[in-house]
C-alpha cells in the first residue's frame, strides 16, 4: 500500500504523449538497415538531426527541430517503419519525416520517391 498523494489515472501516461506527440508508419521493401541508412542522409542533410541513439533495428536523432525515432523491423519481404516525433504534426519536422517515408519504396523494383500520380 503507498502513501501520500498519488497522480490521477488520467496522468500515468502523461510523460508519453508529450514525447511523442506524432507518429508515423509504413511498409517498406528496403531491409531495415537500408531504412536506417537512408534516414540518417535524410535527417542529416534536411533537418541537422544527428543521431544520438542507435540499434540495429532503430536510431533516435536530435537538434533544433526536435527528436524523432525510427523503428525499423523485418516482417517477410517487407519492412515495417515506425516514426515517431516530439513535435505537433504541423511542424516542419513532422512534414519532412512524412516526406522521408514517402519516398521509400513501398514493392520490390519501386524507385520511391512521389508518384507521377498517372494511374497508367
Amino acid at each position: 500500500m503507498e502513501f501520500g498523494p498519488q497522480p490521477h489515472p488520467s496522468l500515468l501516461n502523461i510523460q508519453n504523449t508529450i514525447t511523442n506527440m506524432a507518429g508515423y508508419q509504413r511498409k517498406t521493401a528496403l531491409s531495415p538497415s537500408e531504412v536506417l541508412s537512408e534516414a540518417e542522409d535524410f535527417l542529416q542533410q534536411i533537418l541537422g538531426l544527428t543521431r544520438s541513439h542507435n540499434s540495429s533495428h532503430s536510431a533516435t536523432y536530435d537538434g533544433a527541430e526536435g527528436t524523432v525515432t525510427l523503428r525499423a523491423h523485418p516482417h517477410g519481404p517487407y519492412t515495417d517503419v515506425v516514426a515517431n516525433t516530439d513535435q505537433l504534426r504541423t511542424s516542419r519536422m513532422d512534414y519532412e519525416v512524412q516526406k522521408l517515408l514517402n519516398q521509400l519504396p513501398y514493392e520490390p523494383g519501386d524507385l520511391g520517391g512521389p508518384g507521377s500520380g498517372d494511374p497508367t
